[in-house]
C-alpha cells in the first residue's frame, strides 16, 4: 500500500528531490509546472492540503493534458514533462499506485507536436453532442429497445446534461446520492471536505432528464416506483456491479463521454471531447448570454477569475462585430446629427 501523504507534500518532497541536482531555473520550472497542475485540481474541487496523492488517477493526467492546451507548444511540452516525472516519482516513492506505461503512453498521444495550433474550443461539435443526447433523453421507450439499452441511454443522457449545465466536476458528479436534488428548486448542495459546501444549480432539461432516468431505474433495478434518497444519483448498469447498486466512477463518466463522443461525431471526437469540455460548455454559454464574467465565475464555482477568463471565447464574427459598435457605429450616428 502506498504512503499516507497529501498531494501538497507530494510537490514538496518532489522539488526536493530535484533540486538536489537541478539548477535554479529548472527548479522554478517544475514549481510552475507542478503550481498549475494543482490549480487544476483545486479548480475540480480537489483540496490538495488534504487529498492524498495516493487517489491520483489517469483522470488528473488526461486533465492537465487538456488544461495545458492553452499553453505554447514549448510550455505544453515542459509542463507535461515535469507531470509525468513526477508521476513517476510518485510510483517509485512508494506514493501512489499507477501504471507509469499508461501515463507514459497519454503523454505520447496528447502531446502537440512543435509548432502545432493550440487545441481550439469544439463549439459546435459540443452542442451536437449536447442536442443529440437531450433528443435521448426525451424519448419515450417504446418497448423495441433491450431494457439494460433503455437504461443506460437514460443514465448518459442524464450525466451529459448535467455536465452540461451545471458546471459540475466529475468527482462531484459522482458523489451525488438522489438525496441531495432539491427537485423543487432545481439545486443541490455539495457537501466538500471538513464544513465546505457548494450551491449548484440543474436546468429544466437536466431536471427532466434526471428523472426519466430514475424513474426507469427504480422500475428496471429496484422493482419498485420510489426512490430512494441514500442511493447513488448515477448508478453503474455493468456486469461487474452485479446486482449491487454502485455509484459511477470518474473512469465510467470519461468513459460514457467517450463512447458518446464517437458515437455521435466519429472516432476524433475521444480527443476533443472530454468531460471538462462540458465546464468550458458550461462558462462559454453563460459569457455568451450575459458578457458578466464574475456571475460566470461564481455559477462555475471558480475560485480565481482568472480562471474563468481563460474560457472566454469570441468569433471572429464577434469580435468583428463588437469593434464597429465601438468605433464605427456611434461615429456614423454622430456625423449625421
Amino acid at each position: 500500500m502506498p504512503n499516507t501523504i497529501t498531494v501538497a507534500q507530494a510537490k514538496a518532497k518532489f522539488l526536493e528531490s530535484v533540486g538536489h541536482q537541478s539548477s535554479t531555473k529548472t527548479i522554478q520550472a517544475y514549481s510552475n509546472a507542478l503550481e498549475a497542475f494543482l490549480t487544476m485540481l483545486t479548480d475540480q474541487q480537489i483540496d490538495v492540503l488534504t487529498f492524498p496523492a495516493a487517489e491520483l488517477g489517469e483522470n488528473s493526467i488526461t486533465d492537465y493534458v487538456h488544461y495545458t492546451k492553452r499553453l505554447s507548444p514549448a510550455t505544453e511540452s515542459l509542463y507535461l514533462q515535469v507531470i509525468k516525472n513526477f508521476f513517476e516519482f510518485l510510483d517509485a516513492e512508494n506514493l501512489s499506485i499507477i501504471n507509469v506505461s499508461r501515463v507514459r503512453m497519454l503523454m505520447r498521444r496528447r502531446t502537440r507536436r512543435s509548432g502545432a495550433q493550440p487545441l481550439e474550443y469544439p463549439e459546435a461539435e459540443i452542442k451536437h453532442v449536447i442536442e443529440t443526447m437531450q433528443l435521448i433523453a426525451e424519448t419515450k421507450d417504446d418497448g423495441t429497445q433491450l431494457e439494460s439499452i433503455v437504461l443506460r441511454d437514460k443514465r448518459d443522457s442524464a450525466i451529459i446534461l448535467t455536465l452540461a449545465d451545471t458546471g459540475l466536476r466529475v468527482e462531484e458528479v459522482c458523489q451525488l446520492k438522489i438525496g441531495d436534488i432539491d427537485w423543487a428548486n432545481k439545486h443541490a448542495i455539495l457537501h466538500g471536505r471538513g464544513s465546505k459546501q457548494s450551491f449548484v444549480r440543474f436546468s429544466t432539461r437536466a431536471i427532466r432528464a434526471l428523472k426519466n432516468y430514475l424513474d426507469f431505474r427504480s422500475c428496471s433495478d429496484l422493482k419498485t416506483d420510489h426512490w430512494i434518497a441514500a442511493l447513488p444519483l448515477f448508478a453503474r448498469h455493468d456486469k461487474g456491479a452485479g446486482k449491487k447498486i454502485k455509484p459511477v466512477t470518474p473512469t465510467t463518466i470519461r468513459n460514457i463521454v467517450s463512447d458518446r463522443a464517437k458515437r455521435i461525431l466519429g472516432e476524433e471526437a475521444a480527443v476533443t471531447i472530454t468531460p471538462h469540455t462540458f465546464l468550458h460548455y458550461f462558462v462559454t454559454t453563460i459569457l455568451r448570454a450575459t458578457g458578466n464574467l464574475k456571475l460566470a465565475q461564481v455559477l462555475a464555482r471558480h475560485t480565481n477569475i482568472q480562471i474563468t477568463q481563460r474560457y472566454a471565447h469570441l468569433s471572429d464574427d464577434e469580435l468583428d462585430k463588437g469593434y464597429y459598435e465601438i468605433f464605427e457605429k456611434n461615429r456614423h450616428n454622430s456625423n449625421d446629427l
